[in-house]
């Protein structure tokens, strides 16, 4: 079957939108870091897109979407290791239709997601995590929780083989693969590294606020990738989609300055960006399942839920320091469970919830989903940091937190100032000798 042009062009453009939203992740939470750490931060997400990026084409496209014979239901198999004996084969979406896209797009596209599900994990361990543990616990985790998971949603594990009273798992984008595997496992990290030093006493606010709005409106950007580039096809589904994305954005937004207001007196940008994150999340899994007016209503539940939720932290005692489990966790579960009660059988996937009339079997399929995916994401990765805590430790000594996490580990500083001498800093690690000698050899 001869290739169609028109989706493939449109998967290779969403591949380049999500991978976009990685950068935009980075930005982030670098703005919601610490001065003396953003550099730090930011470099985890950077280094994991390098590392998942080899990971994925070296088993996890394989492990993910193949079959795994008598071991299907949990993982892939490795066939297609490698992913050199799928170069030239064509992935038929619809026969009759006659679209076909090189297989070779799906593995892209599905990259970038890998990429920023272990990504999204680093804001809990913000200012505390050695970074070279950090590069040993992101192909860790991608072997043993993210391949595995997206298996089961996507690659007809038992989550996408799973049916109750005849209603299947209906997870779009992601609300279980990426964001709640993400958040749950931010949250098992967390409880290994404990908690930051002034953790409940101190309020380090985001250093650079402009930079959590830019990054805000990258991962918004690139979300429409991620969401309507989900429908495999610009057609109906990709256009509810898309939709479905801004107005789910636009009522979390809302109603989480409204939240603050009543809670603070005050509306905050940080607080709207946070509340486009909620928004965005909320909205993965339901984007083809309800309408517009239905995403609006799982926007403004996933905002204002999340804007209390992000506080859970300080009542319970973990230290989650950007806020991963408040905001992926909760808004993935939200919009995960939100898909039984509110999907509606005029949108793309045909099933109505309780709230159109329809059978309580599927908001029942929804929550096994949820809690299939967040207990064993949250188990699984809490054993991996643990081993390599007591193997390697895991957690940055005090006084390095305290002195600054870039200097420290990576010899480098985000904002140069000026010496004493009224001459600027240099930006080299080099000792003065050194950087001078290099020069002069270079010249």
């Amino acid at each position: 079957m001869d290739i169609d042009t028109g989706t493939t062009a449109w998967l290779l453009v969403c591949a380049a939108l999500v991978m976009l939203m990685t950068p935009g992740l980075a930005f982030f939470y670098g703005g919601m870091s610490r001065a003396k750490s953003v550099l730090n931060m930011m470099l985890m997400s950077f280094a994991s897109i390098a590392i998942v990026s080899i990971a994925w084409i070296a088993v996890g496209w394989s492990l993910t979407y193949t079959d795994g014979g008598a071991f299907n239901s949990f993982i892939g198999g490795l066939s297609e290791a490698g992913t050199g004996s799928v170069i030239n084969e064509v992935d038929v979406l619809d026969a009759d239709a006659g679209i076909a896209i090189p297989v070779m797009v799906d593995v892209g596209f599905q990259m970038m997601f890998a990429v920023i599900t272990v990504a999204l994990i680093s804001g809990a361990i913000a200012d505390r995590a050695k970074f070279g543990a950090w590069l040993v616990f992101v192909p860790i985790w991608s072997l043993l929780v993210y391949f595995p998971v997206a298996h089961w949603v996507w690659g007809g594990g038992w989550v996408e083989e799973l049916t109750i009273g005849g209603e299947a798992v209906i997870d779009f984008a992601g609300g279980t693969a990426v964001h709640i595997n993400a958040g749950a496992a931010a949250l098992a990290l967390a409880l290994v590294l404990g908690r930051r030093k002034g953790f409940g006493t101190e309020d380090p606010k985001p250093h650079n606020l402009p930079f959590v709005l830019l990054g805000a409106a990258l991962l918004w950007f690139g979300w429409f990738g991620f969401n309507a580039g989900s429908a495999y096809g610009a057609d109906e589904v990709a256009s509810l989609a898309l939709v479905n994305t801004q107005v789910a954005v636009a009522g979390a937004t809302v109603a989480w300055l409204l939240v603050e207001k009543l809670r603070y007196g005050r509306m905050t940008a940080l607080g709207f960006a946070s509340g486009v994150i909620a928004g965005l999340v909320g909205i993965t899994p339901a984007a083809s399942t309800v309408t517009p007016i239905g995403a609006i209503l799982v926007g403004a539940l996933s905002g204002a839920v999340c804007a209390y939720a992000i506080s859970l932290k300080y009542k319970l005692g973990y230290d989650d320091a950007l806020d991963v489990v408040g905001l992926h966790m909760v808004a993935g579960i939200i919009g995960s469970v939100a898909i039984g009660l509110l999907s509606a059988s005029v949108a793309g996937e045909g099933v109505d919830g309780i709230f159109y009339g329809g059978s309580v079997a599927l908001l029942v399929v929804q929550i096994v989903a949820v809690l299939g995916v967040l207990a064993y994401s949250f188990v699984v990765t809490y054993v991996i940091a643990k081993v390599i805590d007591v193997v390697a430790g895991f957690r940055l000594p005090v006084e390095v937190e305290t002195n600054g996490v870039d200097s420290e580990l990576h010899a480098e500083e985000a904002y140069s100032f000026t010496d004493t001498a009224g001459q600027p800093q240099s930006s080299s690690p080099m000792p003065p000798g050194e950087e001078r000698s290099a020069v002069e050899t270079k010249g």
